[in-house]
């Protein structure tokens, strides 16, 4: 479990150009007590090696637990599904989907969906979308957004990148993939442990920690080009990397001054530290709220781990979390509403979430070994790292506790952050 103190590890750059691991398997341990039934007919494919948009929608909403999909070969876009209408009431579909994918004269794909309700017999959403042939995966998360919006009235998670790290063989890869676990490819990769990812605000750069100096040191690197620079490097130790919202300086955890401390540094690493706050206490994990007022970081500075919150404007420091002796990494949603964490009940470490509004908590998680939160782009979500029979792996669950997926891969899974 990581401690208030995070053990900082080392990495050796080694710049990826495309996918080269296993997929991602995706497991449904939880989902909604009722959940939508969805038909989905066939799009086609412009060539035989494009992407099948209809299967990776159907992927999607299966494993967002919030739907049960129903295969319906016979459907097309083109239909008006009036006759059909009938027949998949009596098989208790709710909705109905139907699409087309076309190769243009330009080498570029057409892909046509419209979503039906099949109970009011009336057509919901439809889109049409341009896009060469390699965005067809996107192009089906993008539908998936689309149908969960409009039959639930709510964001879906189905778009965007996460960032993960891997160790397989005595080697560490810090990855990128989409969020089914597709596309990923290696960022960097190292024979010793890598840790703290960060995201940029804009999703271009990511943040970590090497040791390949034989001590702690904060780079920066762009997804771009491979191109990093280090940000904190530092006498002791600087770990814990978290942007700015506006993404101009990263706020650490440095030890220059003995015990861990928290400082803004520079994106380009240029100029000195800023201290942020002084005290004698381990301050470490900070995270900034979207509004930019305040860092919410880790503290054992009363007497045993806990989350503050330290307001930038008046310098002011108050106590977030209460309940237990041990409440840690702290992450908080885009709307600035929900914290999550890692809180340990009766010696098991499990992610928890606290309302902001009301300071009400709900543990989430079951499992014992629970760490680095993150929060889905829809605020709806939470990603996080646990261990299943020995082994390390990814896990996300609902806010209400009620959807759960396990998302495996060759090696241990570990330090997951989504990126919004």
């Amino acid at each position: 479990m990581n401690s208030v103190r995070r053990v900082l590890v080392s990495l050796f750059l080694m710049w990826m150009t495309g996918p080269v691991w296993s997929a991602m398997t995706i497991e449904i341990v939880g989902g909604a007590a009722n959940r939508i039934v969805v038909a989905i007919g066939p799009f086609g494919q412009g060539a035989s090696d494009q992407e099948d948009v209809a299967r990776v929608l159907a992927d999607d909403l299966s494993l967002s637990g919030q739907f049960r999909i129903v295969n319906e070969s016979s459907l097309q876009v083109g239909d008006v599904l009036t006759a059909g209408f009938g027949r998949m009431r009596k098989n208790d579909v709710d909705a109905v989907v139907v699409g087309q994918v076309t190769t243009l004269p330009d080498k570029n794909v057409e892909v046509r969906f419209r979503l039906y309700d099949a109970v009011r017999a009336r057509q919901m959403v439809g889109f049409s979308y341009v896009v060469p042939p390699r965005a067809l995966r996107g192009v089906a998360h993008r539908i998936a957004e689309e149908v969960h919006l409009a039959l639930l009235a709510s964001p879906g998670a189905y778009g965007g990148r996460i960032a993960y790290v891997v160790k397989q063989g005595g080697r560490f890869a810090l990855r990128v993939s989409d969020t089914d676990g597709h596309n990923a490819f290696s960022v960097f990769e190292s024979p010793e442990p890598v840790i703290s990812p960060a995201w940029s605000p804009d999703g271009s750069r990511i943040a970590y920690v090497s040791f390949e100096e034989r001590r702690p040191i904060v780079y920066v690197q762009s997804l771009e080009d491979g191109r990093r620079w280090a940000v904190a490097r530092f006498r002791g130790s600087n770990s814990a990397p978290a942007w700015s919202p506006d993404g101009k300086h990263l706020v650490v955890a440095l030890t220059r001054d003995q015990s861990s401390q928290l400082y803004r540094v520079d994106v380009l690493g240029q100029g000195e530290p800023a201290r942020l706050m002084r005290s004698s206490s381990i301050d470490t994990e900070p995270v900034y709220s979207p509004d930019g007022r305040f860092i919410f970081f880790t503290s054992d500075r009363g007497g045993s781990p806990q989350i503050y919150r330290f307001e930038l404007s008046s310098g002011e420091v108050q106590r977030m979390s209460f309940d237990g002796s041990y409440n840690v990494s702290p992450a908080l949603s885009k709307d600035g509403r929900w914290m999550a964490f890692v809180h340990r009940a009766e010696g098991a470490f499990r992610v928890a979430v606290m309302d902001l509004s009301t300071r009400q908590v709900q543990v989430l998680t079951e499992t014992d070994y629970d760490q680095s939160p993150s929060f889905a782009p829809n605020d709806r979500i939470v990603l996080y790292a646990t261990r299943v029979q020995g082994r390390g792996v990814l896990a996300t669950v609902s806010l209400d506790g009620k959807i759960k997926q396990r998302l495996t891969q060759e090696g241990d899974l570990r330090e997951p952050a989504w990126s919004h």
